[in-house]
């Protein structure tokens, strides 16, 4: 990433580092020779002071003071002195006769080669002074005890600025390394910090798809873990409440559609209803005025006009059951009611009620079946849908044709069947055949007063069982069928 935090931790860490190790390195060039003469001063201070205190004591021929003397001034790298007014050395360290000349020169103001004064009081002067043979450069204090007697301590300066250079070119070395060190440790800490945090923008990113499936799988106790928790929490708490929106939403969207089809299906009861009985209540109207009227004064003429009043009237009666029937299984108000029967014995007993209709008819009926068949269904509704089925083919069937009814065992269900002989449907007509008030042939239907809600009624009925139905055209007839469970001989049920 452009902007990686690991980056950006990387980058910072090394900076600091890098401004760290520079400033280290001008503080050292810059104030490291002012504190070291600092520090060599305080020395030559410190051994002045035990020296004019031991001398005032009568303590400076003691071994116990000569002991510690010499070891600070080992320790120290400090050579000194100390003459009597006589020049007569009472003290001394290293090379007496040296030292001994050079304090008799300062004494004297003979000293050459002081480059700079650090310090001047009463009783003592501390100077840089370069060594007239060996040009080495010392910090010299000379000057007067408080019992008269005169001293010289100097310590060599030992290449004070080429130290400061070695020192500098050390740091340097040093500095790299560290930076390079410190910017690699940086990265692998900080990557170690953003690979969780690269985890839970994955996560983020998957949650903006609504792919709530990733979770956080780390296990530490730090604060990008109690993150990781949180958005785990958020993927799941989300997950839910899109899942309950959806679940509203699908509801909302099932009740809108299914208002719209009440609405849609008002306007085309009230269309349709209105259609339906728009003639026979003009046929009604027009004879009853006629009788008003008196159009005919013979009474077989009158008894004819009250008859075609009255068929009209039974035809208006019969299509407004038929349509609250059917309003009343689409609305879903009407209750199933499954139970057990036989449907062999229903086919029979329906052809049974209605064998002077076929006598009328001269219309050949065969259905052979014998043994009974029973069935799992709502017996009522069933006689319905078989009662529009056979209707239906009386009223297509060809002059002195056969009506044939089957009963065909299929592995869960049983199929009934109602086949005419005589012409087919047209194809383009099949699908619309269950929409009310559909007529394929409106001048067939006209002949015996098919209001088109009869398989209206049968689709209605068909799709509350939850069971299959349809028609097809034969070779010289059509065929409508439906379907029911089917009980074996042994009691078990085919079907669900």
């Amino acid at each position: 990433m452009k902007y990686s935090i690991r980056n950006q931790f990387t980058l910072v860490f090394g900076i600091l580092m890098a401004a760290t190790v520079l400033l280290c390195w001008f503080i050292n060039n810059t104030f490291l020779e002012h504190y070291y003469l600092q520090d060599k001063e305080r020395l030559l201070q410190s051994a002045y002071r035990s020296i004019n205190q031991a001398s005032l004591n009568n303590e400076v021929f003691t071994s116990e003071f000569g002991n510690e003397l010499w070891r600070f001034c080992s320790e120290n790298n400090i050579n000194f002195i100390v003459l009597s007014s006589e020049s007569r050395v009472i003290m001394t360290i290293h090379d007496s006769e040296i030292m001994r000349r050079q304090l008799i020169d300062n004494i004297f103001g003979l000293q050459t080669s002081v480059s700079r004064t650090l310090k001047e009081t009463q009783n003592y002067q501390i100077w840089i002074k370069a060594d007239q043979v060996t040009q080495i450069e010392f910090v010299e204090m000379w000057g007067i005890l408080d019992n008269g007697t005169y001293f010289l301590l100097r310590i060599a300066l030992e290449g004070i600025k080429g130290s400061v250079a070695l020192a500098n070119r050390f740091l340097a070395y040093v500095g790299v390394f560290a930076v390079f060190l410190s910017g690699l440790i940086t990265y692998f800490v900080a990557k170690k910090t953003t690979d969780p945090l690269m985890e839970l923008v994955e996560i983020s990113e998957r949650m903006i798809h609504l792919d709530f499936d990733a979770k956080y799988q780390g296990h530490s106790n730090n604060e990008v873990a109690l993150l990781g928790n949180n958005i785990n929490e958020m993927s799941l708490s989300l997950e839910n409440t899109i899942s309950e929106l959806k679940s509203a939403n699908n509801e909302l969207e099932r009740d809108i559609r299914k208002k719209e089809q009440i609405e849609q299906m008002r306007s085309e009861f009230i269309s349709n209803v209105s259609h339906e009985l728009k003639t026979p209540i003009a046929l009604i109207q027009g004879y009853a005025e006629g009788l008003l009227e008196g159009v005919s004064d013979d009474q077989e003429s009158r008894d004819y006009y009250c008859e075609v009043i009255v068929d009209e009237a039974a035809k208006m009666n019969e299509v407004v059951k038929k349509l609250l029937t059917l309003n009343e299984l689409e609305f879903g108000n009407t209750q199933i009611q499954m139970e057990r029967f036989d449907i062999v014995l229903m086919i029979t007993n329906f052809l049974q009620s209605v064998e002077i209709l076929l006598k009328q008819s001269n219309v050949k009926i065969e259905f052979d079946e014998a043994e009974p068949i029973f069935v799992w269904a709502d017996e009522y509704k069933v006689i319905e849908v078989f009662n529009n089925y056979f209707t239906n083919a009386l009223n297509h069937v060809a002059v002195n044709g056969v009506v044939r009814i089957t009963l065909t065992k299929l592995n869960w269900t049983v199929r009934v069947c109602v086949w005419n002989e005589g012409d087919g449907i047209a194809e383009e007509s099949i699908p619309y055949l269950w929409d009310k008030f559909y007529k394929a042939d409106k001048a067939r239907t006209r002949t015996y007063g098919g209001s088109g809600i009869g398989l209206s009624i049968v689709k209605a009925i068909m799709e509350a069982l939850n069971r299959r139905y349809g028609v097809r055209n034969t070779e010289n007839g059509v065929e409508f069928w439906f379907e029911l469970d089917y009980i074996k001989n042994n009691g078990g049920l085919y079907g669900s």
